[in-house]
């Protein structure tokens, strides 16, 4: 699912956010953006981090594997793309960036993400589908504002319990792992509105008529033989689904994440951040 999405995104940063090399970097942008995907960084550029009142900062596309400590100094950075690179593990600094609200590191070669992402307390968006993960790191759990979690084409076989606690959580995309049952975590979360299973090894749904808020559960290519109950008015997506007649998998999902990428708008539309003091 990772290079559809991708696909899809790639729309997103392009609007308004104009495209550098890096010898065009010269001064502050106008508009706190840089966009250096796709240069074939194998470094990244220190001059970027003169840039500190920069917002948003993409990167991906590279083949970058490490980064500066001086990095640190873009405090008031609230989205930073660092998806299509060469990653082994997420460098610390990244988490001294405190304004984060939208994080992607898809497509990277991460297998653990470091307990230190717990201090990224603004964010709302984190994107790790197409990695390594062969369990969702714990630290996740206490993002208490993350609103929605991308996790697709990864070796995932559970859910920790602990995910119940992320009570503005809206949207879970999990396509493309290795869960054999229906996370029983995610029965306890009415609050959810998307739920993506695609492409697991799931056999049997529970009932999910409980959930009250759900609005798309994706289930389609699992070796189940039931679909899963749903409240009147909810969208499934797989077999034996009322809705099997209406636009495909790819449509839902792209109406999903259309709904997502309005809040990369909203990021923009928010007051600079007030500098942060040592007190």
């Amino acid at each position: 699912m990772g290079n559809v999405i991708k696909a899809i995104l790639a729309f997103i940063p392009a609007e308004g956010c104009q495209s550098y090399v890096v010898g065009d970097l010269q001064e502050m942008p106008l508009d706190r953006m840089v966009d250096l995907s796709g240069n074939r960084l194998r470094r990244f550029p220190a001059r970027v981090c003169s840039f500190q009142e920069l917002v948003k900062l993409y990167l991906s596309g590279n083949h970058l594997h490490s980064l500066p400590p001086e990095l640190g100094q873009l405090q008031n950075l609230q989205i930073l793309a660092l998806d299509f690179n060469n990653f082994k593990a997420l460098p610390r600094v990244v988490c001294t960036l405190k304004q984060l609200c939208i994080l992607y590191l898809g497509n990277n070669k991460l297998c653990d993400l470091p307990n230190e992402l717990s201090l990224l307390q603004n964010l709302r968006t984190l994107w790790v589908e197409a990695n390594c993960l062969t369990q969702l790191p714990d630290v996740v759990c206490e993002l208490s504002l993350l609103k929605t979690l991308h996790a697709g084409s990864n070796a995932l076989r559970l859910l920790p319990g602990r995910l119940q606690h992320l009570r503005e959580l809206r949207t879970i995309w999990l396509s493309g792992n290795l869960l054999t049952d229906f996370p029983p975590v995610l029965l306890h979360m009415p609050f959810l509105e998307v739920i993506d299973v695609d492409r697991n090894g799931i056999r049997h749904f529970p009932s999910l008529v409980h959930l009250s808020s759900l609005k798309l559960v994706i289930y389609d290519h699992n070796p189940c033989r039931n679909a899963p109950k749903v409240a009147k008015g909810v969208r499934r997506v797989g077999r034996w689904a009322e809705e099997a007649s209406e636009p495909d998998l790819r449509k839902a999902r792209r109406y999903a994440l259309a709904k997502e990428g309005s809040q990369e708008a909203q990021v923009l539309a928010l007051p600079l951040p007030l500098p942060l003091t040592n007190s």
